[in-house]
């Protein structure tokens, strides 16, 4: 196990290698100049010429990738900002952490109710619950994130005036922003939920926990859930790289002071430093969840652990079969 998992790790090395060279390639082939958006019409061409040196702009394209990367693996360090001169690993780092809490509460709350309702409505297939909820789930699966924000900042916010426009300083301002990002992921993971207890539901497994007189309840959770939670658990992990990524919209409406909201500014401003940290931080971190999700899978489905269990043993006892073998033909000469 010990094997996978170090495995796993190596195999991060050239999928962060990658996304950091298709970052900055986008943005090196990107036509215009930043130096337009922080100097005036009237600046000269010496002073245009000196603000790119001085930022290194004027310097081939490998090279500024190596300076970028090396400073990133050395010492933490991604870039300055264009804007202020500031390090970008301050800017990010101070915005980073309303991200990660917005996406952790709406990964919660649908988690929490998508998969209650993803089991009731498998419990109860084909009836008018099943029929309901699933029609419901569609229309929640459909609905634009950014859409059903703004109607609840109009309707709870300007008109009922029972939650805060915008910002961070109380439990009332993340109400809104969870619900409105929280609804499409309830929704979808209810249906990956139904879908995958159905599966579990038919099998031979339950049917003998039944026969054998169990409690439903430990049926339903022991039998079913744990054998279900598979393509659960890799849902709700896309599920929450995917609200990292498009909180940025959200962050927008409700003015939360976030990493998608400095993305955004920073896109504006042709700021690239801090376009390449933002976009990298939430790569590195989309990676780090899918790493935890192969974690997880062992420990959830036994059956996992005892595969690399097995394969590393039939590979210690084929290596003292070779020494053997050796240590034979070494007696014989």
């Amino acid at each position: 196990m010990v094997k996978y998992v170090v495995k796993r790790v190596i195999y991060l090395i050239p999928t962060l290698i990658g996304v950091s060279l298709l970052i900055f390639t986008i943005l090196a082939l990107m036509p215009g100049n930043p130096v337009d958006m922080f100097l005036s019409v009237d600046a000269s061409e010496e002073a245009r010429i000196a603000w790119n040196e001085e930022r290194g702009l004027n310097d081939p394209f490998f090279v500024q990738y190596y300076n970028w990367v090396t400073g990133i693996i050395f010492r933490w360090d991604w870039g300055n900002n264009f804007a202020n001169g500031l390090s970008v690993t301050s800017d990010i780092m101070l915005r980073f952490p309303n991200t990660f809490l917005l996406a952790c509460l709406v990964s919660i709350i649908g988690t929490v109710i998508g998969m209650l309702l993803g089991v009731f409505t498998a419990k109860r297939q084909n009836t008018w619950l099943d029929t309901t909820f699933s029609f419901v789930g569609i229309i929640g699966v459909s609905m634009p994130q950014f859409w059903l924000g703004l109607l609840l900042l109009i309707w709870f916010s300007l008109d009922l005036k029972w939650f805060p426009t915008g910002g961070i300083g109380t439990v009332r301002h993340w109400v809104l922003p969870c619900v409105a990002m929280g609804v499409q992921q309830a929704a979808i993971l209810l249906r990956f939920t139904r879908s995958s207890v159905l599966d579990c539901i038919l099998q031979d497994y339950v049917r003998t926990a039944r026969a054998k007189g169990q409690r439903e309840s430990v049926i339903t959770w022991h039998h079913i859930v744990r054998n279900a939670l598979i393509p659960i658990i890799t849902t709700i992990g896309t599920l929450f790289g995917g609200a990292l990524a498009m909180g940025m919209v959200i962050e927008q409406i409700f003015s939360i002071n976030g990493l998608g909201r400095l993305l955004v500014e920073a896109i504006s401003m042709r700021n690239y430093p801090l376009i390449r940290g933002s976009v990298m931080l939430l790569s590195l971190c989309y990676i780090v969840i899918f790493l935890i999700l192969d974690l997880l899978f062992a420990f959830v489905d036994p059956r996992i652990k005892a595969e690399f269990e097995g394969q590393s043993k039939s590979k210690a006892k084929a290596s003292m079969r070779k020494l053997r073998m050796a240590g034979k033909a070494g007696a014989d000469a």
